[in-house]
């Protein structure tokens, strides 16, 4: 059985990035699809020649704490992903690599979102240059070694659910899943 798409009988933005879309189903059930169009994202796993991820901590309001994650951001326009992590992980960290490595592509939820998320590993960081006078502000900058990070994941210290999708496309990648 091969499953049919949805008919979108209609489309109604309620804000800019916010969309109805009323789809008639295979069977002929009508729904009203809520929508939210973003900019695609990417997400930098950042390891130092010492084998240390460089994480940022900052507040995220949705859940009311600050909390440790990976450097990450939209993907501006006419900007490739490559060139948005590294331009985060930059604007963020101060931190650069000269090795980039795509690792792989999700969604955050394609239920209602309608981008997609690249995770990058940037090999060999370097603090090059400074955060963002932004950034200085709202992100504090950490150096955790690798496998305290995975210890974290684990544990659930690491909240934000794209990070561990980006930490399980490094580890394969580097052969450390069985």
């Amino acid at each position: 059985m091969s499953l049919k798409h949805w008919k979108i009988l209609e489309t109604k933005y309620l804000q800019p990035e916010i969309r109805i879309d009323r789809c008639e189903l295979s069977n002929g059930h009508i729904l009203d699809c809520h929508l939210l169009e973003y900019a695609d994202e990417i997400m930098v796993f950042a390891l130092t020649v010492k084998q240390q991820v460089v994480l940022i901590q900052q507040y995220r309001h949705g859940i009311q704490q600050a909390i440790l994650e990976l450097p990450g951001g939209s993907v501006d326009d006419g900007e490739s992903p490559l060139e948005a992590a590294k331009r985060e992980l930059m604007e963020e960290t101060g931190y650069t690599s000269d090795t980039w490595i795509e690792v792989g592509c999700g969604s955050p939820n394609p239920a209602i979102y309608t981008n997609k998320i690249y995770s990058f590993f940037a090999v060999d960081v370097e603090k090059t240059g400074n955060q963002s006078a932004y950034d200085v502000e709202n992100i504090e900058v950490s150096l955790i070694p690798l496998d305290e990070v995975i210890v974290m994941a684990k544990r659930g210290d690491l909240l934000h659910s794209l990070n561990i999708s980006t930490l399980f496309f490094v580890l394969e990648h580097l052969h450390r899943i069985l």
